[in-house]
This record gives structure tokens, sequence and C-alpha cells, in this order.
């Protein structure tokens, strides 16, 4: 199964990027797969240290923030104990891992990784049918460039239903974010010629 979370790694220069990522899970936590593209900083942190943290949280601002690369400011953090990396402060459950192997032969890299210790630090609020709305969203913002812009629009539109009629604030905020993003991100697009196919 494959569980949305944040994933953090270190970069080159010691400071710590955090990214949204859904590793396939087994259900007793021992192994999780991650599925980067290669132009993601994730994979070239994972390529060159080997460990990360892999974080379950119902952020959903976090979430949004993170998958567009708007994080206004660091997330607190905590140092892991067994591997070189950090812990998001603020998150419901955490992975740390090490990776096992590394299979980079197509554009999307296969990257198998062992937990190796695990914490909480405290419950998952759960996700309401506007939280579910705001990852999918987060999702579409990445994938602006590789879907076309009616397609984006529409999906976006049918998530906006969903999300003003079961939203809290923490969701209309990381929504509307997301939404302006994408606006933003496809009106650059016609601007210099690179429409989405």
């Amino acid at each position: 199964m494959i569980i949305e979370g944040i994933i953090t790694t270190k970069n080159q220069d010691g400071t710590i990027n955090v990214s949204p990522m859904g590793p396939i899970c087994e259900d007793a936590w021992q192994h999780i797969t991650l599925r980067p593209f290669q132009t993601s900083r994730t994979y070239q942190n994972l390529r060159r240290h080997g460990e990360g943290v892999f974080h379950v949280t119902d952020d959903v601002d976090l979430l949004a923030r993170a998958a567009i690369g708007w994080l206004d400011n660091t997330p607190a953090f905590l140092p892991a104990k067994k591997v070189d990396g950090m812990i998001l402060a603020d998150t419901c459950r955490w992975y740390a891992f090490r990776v096992e192997r590394l299979d980079d032969s197509d554009e999307r890299t296969t990257i198998e990784c062992t937990i190796v210790d695990q914490g909480r630090r405290r419950d998952f609020l759960g996700f309401n049918r506007a939280k579910h709305a705001v990852v999918e969203a987060a999702i579409l913002a990445t994938r602006v460039h590789l879907l076309p812009a009616d397609e984006i629009r529409q999906q976006m539109a049918r998530l906006s239903v969903i999300v003003n009629k079961t939203a809290g604030d923490q969701e209309l905020g990381a929504f509307a974010l997301l939404d302006r993003y994408i606006e933003q991100s496809l009106a650059d697009q016609l601007a210099t010629g690179q429409k989405a196919v």
C-alpha cells in the first residue's frame, strides 16, 4: 500500500530537504520502497547519503507547501538517533530508514529501504474528505508540467467542491495555496510556449 507523507533528507550543505512522498509500505513497517524522479532533491540526497526519515502526518498545509516548494518557514526538527537525519517535531509517526538498494535504470528510481528506528510524536487526527482533497491537489501541483491544463482544472474544480463542503481553516488555506500555484504555473507555461501535453 502507498502512504502519503513527508520525507526529510540531508542536503549536501547539511540543511534538511522536506519533500512529500508516497512510499510503498508493508504492514509490518520494516521496509519501504521509494519511487522518486531522478531530478528530485530527495533522489540526489538518498543517492549520496543513503539515509532519511519518513513521516506520517495529518498536517496538509505542510504537505501542500512542501509539494510546491513554498515552505516559508523551516519546520522544527529533532535529531534522529540511528540515522544522520532529522525528525519533524510536529508529526504523528516517523520511520528512520537506510537505503539498501537503489535502481536508477528507469526515469523513476526504485529505492528499497530498511526501517532502523521509529517513533510516535502525537496522535493522528485523521483525514476528512477535505484533507484527502488537499493531498490530491498537491499531487496535481507536482504534475502540472505533465498533465493537460484542462484535465488539471477539471480535477481541481471537483476537489474544490469537497473542500468547500468539509474543510476547516487549514484545508481551505492549503487548497487555495495549491490552486494559486497551479494557475500561476499554467500561466507561465502559456507565456513561454511550453503548454502541457
